[in-house]
């Protein structure tokens, strides 16, 4: 019986994979479906396609973008278009402190030591939370970390695909939990706030208007990631009777360097605090005293941020040599900026399809006939958000890019919930759940054959199969309880967020 399954989901995962193999590259598929919008808006614009808009009583009407005023309107604006992307900025400034911490060795030697200093009992636990907070670093925590809780965990008796599995479970499923802010949230915020001006053009949102729940999100996850590690993936792969390989401890001067370096993100932090706390701080608003609405200090949350991953990533390279000179900080800095290639050729093209969808007003006109229609059919509130969160799942089994989905979806569905009266930062949150669980198992991120290649140093005839079969409980059980508990939230009608109301406000 087992054996059958097996098989049937082996021939499953090997047709999903061929099928996602088939897809054309992101920005590619930004391509094909900037002229999908263009001969849309060309249909439309011929049939006159109209909606009235619910909030205002305005009529909008299809704009056809192949006429000779939509045809200049492409040819001049598309350098305008790629430059006042709101996320490009935001990412690029956020990747500057990132990359220093990263290339310089602070991120790494801050999980290697937090799990080496860490008591035997709470090793399991502190790898999980390690796992999700290290999404803040980008691609540092599912490269960096499985490979680490591996060697960890088979010290203490657990198999070594065990601390493989919960560390990339963690750095994957819980994708968008975490109690720091970092470019995942700009990321997402830029395709928001975009798509929230088809409706409301004085839309604003900032990075942390989903902080409380991811916040709270992060805690919750540690929770049922160690149930499934301990009372399902573990039992199923019992002891390890193979060579066992030890990690190379970090260093004394590189233990003395992450000290300097953590005093000094926490003399940054204080004197943050210091401009915020008190009611005459300068990083307040000036009228009102407010630290969230319009406030010198969310205003300047993305360069905040920048600065508290800079200067322990600073001091970390200074005090343990890997950054020896102006050419090493330079060269480390370019590196960083260099990953992001492909981002930014990903957002020019995303930033055509905006604002072609934009011009057209086929994105306000698809929401109002979108939430006529889940009205009619009363799909709205949990059912809705719950059929939302497994569509994203669903595509995200094809398409990997966080950012490419919500650039895809978020012009659809932000005004659409819009419409049905739900604010663009309970809209992201719901579609970041849907994100994250199915990441685990998809065949579409680069890291499941680099985790892979880690398994078959311990087992060399281990294959994919094994893998997704043992982190398939782990996306499972996030789905279940992150949907839980994120209708137990909307019922108590807490904001996701500060400046993220569940609702729209009136």
């Amino acid at each position: 019986m087992s054996s059958q399954k097996k098989g049937w989901s082996d021939r499953f995962l090997t047709k999903l994979e061929v099928a996602g193999n088939k897809l054309p590259d992101p920005s590619v598929l930004f391509i094909i479906m900037s002229v999908a919008i263009l001969l849309a808006s060309a249909v439309a614009g011929i049939f006159n396609v109209k909606a009235k808009n619910p909030a205002t009583g305005e009529t909008i009407e299809a704009v056809n973008l192949l006429s000779s005023e939509g045809l200049v309107l492409i040819l001049s604006e598309s350098i305008n278009n790629f430059i006042e992307f709101p996320a490009l900025g935001m990412v690029l400034v956020v990747m500057i402190g990132i990359g220093i911490a990263e290339k310089t060795g602070y991120f790494e030697a801050l999980m290697k030591r937090t799990i080496e200093i860490t008591p035997e009992k709470f090793i399991l636990p502190t790898v999980i939370f390690v796992g999700i907070i290290s999404n803040v670093a980008g691609d540092a925590g599912p490269v960096i970390l499985p490979p680490i809780a591996a060697m960890v965990l088979m010290r203490i008796g657990y198999h070594p695909f065990v601390g493989l599995l919960v560390a990339y479970a963690a750095t994957n499923g819980a994708f968008s939990a975490n109690i720091i802010l970092g470019m995942t949230d700009a990321l997402a915020l830029g395709f928001t706030e975009k798509s929230a001006q088809l409706v409301d053009s004085d839309y604003t949102g900032n990075i942390a208007m989903n902080y409380y729940f991811i916040a709270a999100s992060s805690f919750l996850l540690v929770l049922v990631l160690y149930f499934v590690t301990k009372k399902v993936v573990s039992p199923r792969l019992g002891t390890y009777e193979g060579v066992s390989f030890t990690h190379e401890k970090i260093s004394d001067r590189e233990v003395s360097a992450l000290r300097w370096a953590n005093i000094s993100v926490v003399v940054a932090a204080i004197a943050l605090l210091l401009l915020v706390i008190p009611e005459n701080g300068i990083l307040r608003n000036p009228e009102t005293g407010s630290i969230i609405n319009d406030s010198p200090f969310m205003n300047s949350a993305v360069f905040l941020i920048t600065i508290l991953f800079f200067i322990p990533g600073l001091v970390f390279g200074l005090k343990a040599k890997t950054l020896k000179s102006t050419k090493d900080f330079g060269d480390i800095l370019a590196d960083s900026m260099g990953t992001m290639g492909g981002y930014i050729v990903l957002v020019f093209f995303a930033a055509q399809m905006l604002a072609y969808f934009e011009w057209s007003n086929l994105g306000p006109i698809i929401a109002v006939y979108g939430a006529q229609l889940l009205e009619s059919i009363n799909l709205s509130g949990i059912p809705l958000f719950i059929s939302f969160i497994l569509i994203v799942g669903l595509i995200n089994l094809l398409i990997g890019s966080a950012s490419a989905k919500w650039a895809i979806l978020a012009p659809v569905f932000v005004p659409m919930f819009m419409f049905l009266g739900y604010d663009p930062a309970f809209t992201q949150m719901v579609y970041r759940v849907g994100d994250s669980f199915s990441n685990p198992i998809s065949p579409m991120l680069p890291f499941l054959p680099l985790l892979l290649t880690f398994a078959k140093k311990y087992d060399k005839d281990v294959k994919l199969g094994t893998l997704i079969a043992n982190l398939l409980p782990y996306s499972i059980a996030i789905l279940i309880v992150w949907i839980i508990f994120l209708i137990v939230w909307y019922l108590l009608g807490i904001p996701v967020g500060p400046g993220g109301p569940i609702y729209l406000e009136q």
